[in-house]
């Protein structure tokens, strides 16, 4: 057997053969990938397209506190942050710290967590050493750094 034949041999099996167009099977898997493969673009952080609405720190806080005050009435804790929440003459916040910007959304997703809590962790998210579940925790205090370190 010469060269040719060798190199004859792959190439044959493809000749003769046309390449046909893609059926509807193709055609609907593409449409299926690219629809479960959209995602929403960079900077979409209003929800579903809704548009971006900053947290009203006043309605914010008195949610809250009204949220707070129940769970502590039904868990049975007397903590300070549960004596706030409860007084109906305490001053509320009425604004974020500076440089902190919350989202309507933020705010729901924390109220919406407080909420889910069971007694014990919510005596820890109220304690006079409170530990503030991640979800509320969108206003951290800001990062401190030595001398000279950038973050």
């Amino acid at each position: 057997m010469g060269a040719a034949a060798v190199s004859a041999g792959p190439a044959s099996r493809t000749s003769g053969t046309s390449a046909r167009p893609p059926g509807r099977r193709s055609i609907a898997f593409v449409i299926v990938l690219a629809c479960c493969a959209a995602a929403p673009t960079v900077g979409d952080v209003g929800s579903c397209g809704g548009p971006i609405e900053a947290l009203d720190a006043h309605k914010y806080f008195a949610a809250r506190a009204e949220l707070e005050c129940r769970h502590c009435q039904d868990c049975k804790l007397e903590t300070n942050a549960c004596k706030v929440a409860c007084d109906a003459h305490a001053t509320l916040p009425t604004a974020f710290p500076e440089g902190c910007h919350p989202l309507v959304h933020d705010g729901d997703v924390c109220l919406n967590a407080l909420d889910a809590l069971g007694c014990g962790a919510f005596g820890d998210a109220v304690s006079d050493t409170a530990i503030v579940p991640t979800e509320c925790d969108f206003c951290p205090p800001p990062v401190i750094l030595e001398a000279g370190v950038t973050p």
